[in-house]
Parts: structure tokens; C-alpha cells; sequence
């Protein structure tokens, strides 16, 4: 008996992580939908921004927040949720970056679903005009992602159900993993909110281009809001694998981590410094060691990267995990109402069928059910 529940429980994982990383029908439709309209329609394809208001993708005095998703339903989430929870839309600039498949779908939405206060920026990665060392180093970071992957899913072995998470598509996703290039996607700009495209803004942010960083390059929260400061399974070392003498010789493993989903990035602050390098020199060193460094996920080699360059925000204006089964059972009332973002981190994204019914209903109350593609497609809230 202990054993069918083992297997039973081992079925589970897989039948929830095969579901979790399907792409449901309706947005496969909508995406086709919105490509198809792109391919037919003019005004799907004006210019986003309008010219006149080019010279606001650069400006200083702007509030520029980014999002780098190939997910045309969640983007728009985040920014209808953004603007309609802010107390100065007219300050906000969203900077779209997606990849060359799903360009079209996400340029014909924003542009014949315009925003009057604020601006659109949609920008495909094929539109940039990279140097070839840059293109290089994204190249050889995607090669190295990739063996990782491969490592725990051969197709002659049995699969290492023991770690789906390194098997999630993300962990492949380029989308992912040029989080680390900020600088370079964005050379014009000095200080950015960095979005998650699976998070909901419900309260103004605004606040959060007014924090002071001391220096440091991310302004995050951290898990800090625990009886013990820091909430269990949020410490260096439930990421890191201290058993491993590169590890043990290089970092604290009571220290706690921070959460990714909101952060305030100092391009600036960033330039001066070898954050980028530094991540990928310990992707390359996680493959030589076999992947022993860390638990799968693009967060443990940005703690290393972003090691003593994080400055604590205000923890109480994030609330994530809700897209885990047992997590989001701890997380109360008050404090998710009280959360200027909510982060829904974890398989169960509000999209699938999968998700939480009782969170759903945060995120699916920015969706525009009234666009007749999200009708047609059948997009449930």
C-alpha cells in the first residue's frame, strides 16, 4: 500500500507539471486570432508608440516598467491591472519585449487595444541590433541551459521526476533568461520596475521609483516577514547546495533570498558592475560540477550574481506563491488585499485550468472579456 502511494503521489507531480506547462487551447487561439488580424488589419500595425510620443521611451522623469513575456494574455493583465490601480497613468511606460513568434499577436493587441494615458512600448527581440559579442554571450548562456536541461531528461533514461522543476519549459525559455541582460535591452534607460508576466498590480507602485537603493542595483523583497525574519525555505540554503565546497567557501547559507515578481533595477548602478558576467561564469560551473550547485530555477544563480547588490523593500507589497497547492493555504486575507502586487509564482498560473478558483478571480478582473478575440477564443476568468 505505501508503495501505490508513493506511485500514486509520483503520478500526481507529473499529471500536474504536464498540465502546468501546456499551452491551453484558448491562447493558442487567441495568439492566431491576433497574428491573423496583424496580417489583415492596418491599424494593427501602427506604431506603437504613436511618433509624438516616441521622445517618452527615454525620459528620466518617466515611470518605465518592463515586461519580457511571450504571453499576450498575461501581459495585457498586467498592464490594464497597473493602470487602473495608479494614481499617475499619464507617468507610466510600458516596455513590452517578446520573441519573434508571438511579436505580431502582441503588437496587434496593444495597438488596437490602446491605452490613452499611458505608453506602449512592444518590441521583438529580432528588431535588435545586438554586437556580435552580446549575441555570443546570450548564445553560449542558452547552449549552457540547455545541457543543464538535458541532464535531468534523457530520452534513453527514465526522467528525474525527483526535479520537474529543471524540466519546466522556462527553464529553456530565452525569454527567462534575458532578465540578466537588462543593461543591454535597454541602454536608454536608468532605473526601471522589473513585472513578472504572471503578477497583478492592485495598488498604486509609484512609491517604488522613489526608492532610495543605497548604492546597490535591485531593490527587492525578501521573505523577511516571518516570526524568525526570514520565512522557512527562503534562506541561501534551500536554494544553494552547501554540501558543495564552491558553495560553502563563497556564501552564507542563513542568509535570506529575495523573491523575484517586483523588483527595482539601477541600470546604471548595474553597468558598474560584473553582474551578468558573474552569472553566467556559475552557469558554466554548475555544468562542469555535474548541476550540484543549486536547486533548479533561474533564481539561485541570480542570488549569486546579485549577491550584496539587493536592497530590502517594503515585503508587505508583495505577496507570491500563488500558484503553489500548499503555500497559498498560509497566505491570508489581509495581507493579500494589502499587497500592492500579488506574484502567481508556481505552477498553477491563473490562465489554466489548474488554478486556484479563489485567486482566479484577482487576475481574471483585468482581463477584457469584452474584446471579441478573448470571446471567441473562449477565455475563461
Amino acid at each position: 500500500m505505501e508503495h501505490k502511494v508513493q506511485t500514486a503521489k509520483q503520478q500526481e507531480s507529473v499529471y500536474w507539471h504536464l498540465a502546468s506547462h501546456g499551452v491551453p487551447h484558448s491562447l493558442h487561439c487567441l495568439c492566431l486570432k491576433l497574428a491573423e488580424e496583424y496580417a489583415v488589419n492596418a491599424m494593427a500595425r501602427s506604431r506603437l508608440p504613436p511618433p509624438e510620443f516616441a521622445s517618452r521611451l527615454s525620459d528620466p522623469t518617466l515611470h518605465h516598467l518592463v515586461l519580457l513575456t511571450d504571453n499576450v494574455l498575461a501581459a495585457s493583465v498586467v498592464v490594464a491591472s497597473t493602470l487602473e490601480n495608479s494614481f499617475n497613468p499619464e507617468k507610466l511606460v510600458f516596455h513590452i519585449v517578446t520573441d519573434k513568434k508571438t511579436y505580431a499577436s502582441m503588437h496587434a493587441w496593444f495597438a488596437t487595444n490602446s491605452v490613452e494615458s499611458a505608453v506602449v512600448e512592444v518590441k521583438g527581440l529580432h528588431q535588435y541590433d545586438w554586437s556580435e559579442e552580446m549575441n555570443a554571450g546570450v548564445k553560449e548562456m542558452l547552449e549552457t541551459n540547455h545541457l543543464i536541461w538535458k541532464h535531468y531528461y534523457d530520452k534513453e533514461k527514465n526522467i528525474d521526476y525527483s526535479n520537474l522543476n529543471a524540466l519546466r519549459p522556462s527553464s529553456l525559455s530565452l525569454m527567462n533568461q534575458l532578465r540578466i541582460y537588462m543593461p543591454e535591452l535597454f541602454p536608454d534607460l536608468k532605473k526601471i520596475v522589473f513585472l513578472d508576466d504572471d503578477v497583478v498590480v492592485q495598488h498604486d507602485i509609484s512609491s517604488l521609483w522613489d526608492v532610495d537603493l543605497n548604492g546597490k542595483v535591485s531593490g527587492s523583497v525578501f521573505k523577511s516577514w516571518c516570526e524568525d525574519n526570514c520565512c522557512p525555505g527562503s534562506k541561501y540554503m534551500n536554494y544553494l547546495n552547501f554540501s558543495h565546497p564552491l558553495i560553502s567557501s563563497n556564501f552564507d547559507g542563513e542568509r535570506c533570498g529575495w523573491l523575484y515578481g517586483m523588483n527595482v533595477l539601477d541600470l546604471d548602478a548595474w553597468r558598474r558592475t560584473n553582474i551578468t558576467e558573474t552569472y553566467r561564469k556559475w552557469l558554466k560551473l554548475n555544468l562542469k560540477s555535474g548541476t550540484a550547485l543549486w536547486n533548479p530555477g533561474v533564481l539561485p544563480p541570480s542570488l549569486i550574481a546579485f549577491d550584496g547588490q539587493v536592497h530590502p523593500i517594503d515585503p508587505t507589497m508583495l505577496v507570491t506563491d500563488l500558484g503553489y497547492r500548499y503555500n497559498s493555504e498560509e497566505i491570508s486575507k489581509e495581507s493579500l488585499e494589502a499587497a500592492s502586487v500579488i506574484h502567481f509564482s508556481g505552477p498553477a498560473k491563473p490562465w489554466l485550468e489548474i488554478g486556484f478558483a479563489e485567486y482566479r478571480s484577482l487576475w481574471g478582473r483585468y482581463v477584457n472579456f469584452s474584446n471579441k478575440f478573448i470571446r471567441r477564443c473562449r477565455i475563461i476568468g
